[in-house]
């Protein structure tokens, strides 16, 4: 089954009410819609009560689990490494422990060799009280997850929560071997209101929710390669695209790099002009473009099986 065809079979009005939702879902209901049922095991469990240092100097609430959740389970009996970020806390945020139970899940995996990895992003970037920690995790996490994708380590991103992938969580999410997103995921290194403090909101206007939503929604990462499954938002429609993905993830190597410097080199030509995600989708082919945020997703599905600009084989 190709990508496209995964998504038309899970994609539509009908599969949306299938299961739970993934935007509205607990870090943890989402681990336990995705994996085969009893499979998962945590490390660093909540009883150990692994909490962030610096929390407390700001008079901060802590989490048990400081807001991720690693461990392994099974998907369709494939044995898997899983990590959970929760949205809920601190908007999924970046700290020194939260990172430090990524990179370390990610070295394993890497030293294991045979076992891929999905991540479930929901994050708004790195805390403020951990500003210093949060930059260097990210470093450390990237350089695991380049490391395990090297040694043959499939790692896939699903992107769908309240809080979106923003900030470092945006750049380790490009890093992964493919990633699946649904309409309510968000994807980019900054958020509406970075970009409106640093640049005036003539730039961007972070109170221009449809400006934002077409910017970084799902939908639009999707047109551009950005994301290679777009999926509803049940658990159901996820699970499928993480299994499509773990089986058809690209090899790691110079010619993987060198194709997808190429295709980014080709969108900055193609699409440098544009000053919104309507003039991107109008280039690409749609003929009403500005009907795209409305589409309901199947026809959305439709239409992107036509229009998309490719990333790689794993679409």
């Amino acid at each position: 089954m190709s990508a496209v065809a995964l998504e038309q079979a899970s994609g539509g009005d009908d599969a949306t009410h299938s299961g739970s939702s993934w935007y509205e879902a607990s870090a943890r209901q989402r681990l336990d819609g995705l994996l085969d049922a009893d499979s998962f095991a945590e490390f660093i469990g909540p009883e150990q009560r692994v909490t962030s240092p610096h929390l407390p100097l700001f008079n901060l609430p802590e989490q048990f689990d400081d807001g991720m959740i690693v461990g392994r389970g099974r998907l369709d009996g494939r044995p898997v490494l899983v990590a959970a970020q929760e949205g809920r806390f601190m908007g999924g945020a970046f700290g020194e422990v939260h990172g430090a139970k990524l990179t370390g899940l990610l070295r394993a995996a890497r030293d294991i060799g045979s076992m891929p990895v999905l991540i479930l992003f929901d994050t708004g970037g790195v805390r403020l009280q951990e500003a210093n920690a949060g930059e260097l995790a990210i470093a450390e996490i990237i350089r695991a997850l380049l490391e395990a994708r090297a040694a043959g380590v499939p790692v896939v991103g699903l992107i769908g929560g309240r809080a979106g992938c923003f900030g470092g969580g945006g750049l380790i999410a490009g890093c992964c071997s493919a990633l699946a997103v649904s309409e309510q995921g968000r994807i980019s290194v900054s958020g509406p209101e970075v970009i409106e403090t640093n640049r005036g909101v003539e730039e961007f206007d972070s109170k221009d929710r449809a400006l934002v939503w077409r910017t970084m929604g799902g939908k639009h990462r999707r047109l551009i390669g950005g994301a290679e499954v777009y999926a509803d938002d049940s658990m159901a429609s996820f699970r499928d695209a993480a299994g499509f993905l773990l089986k058809h993830a690209p090899a790691f190597g110079a010619a993987t790099l060198e194709a997808e410097q190429s295709r980014l080199e080709q969108r900055i030509e193609r699409f440098g002009a544009c000053k919104d995600a309507v003039d991107v989708w109008r280039i690409l082919g749609a003929a009403e473009p500005q009907t795209i945020p409305e589409l309901p997703d199947q026809e959305f599905l439709a239409l992107a099986a036509q229009l998309q600009e490719p990333r790689h084989d794993a679409r």
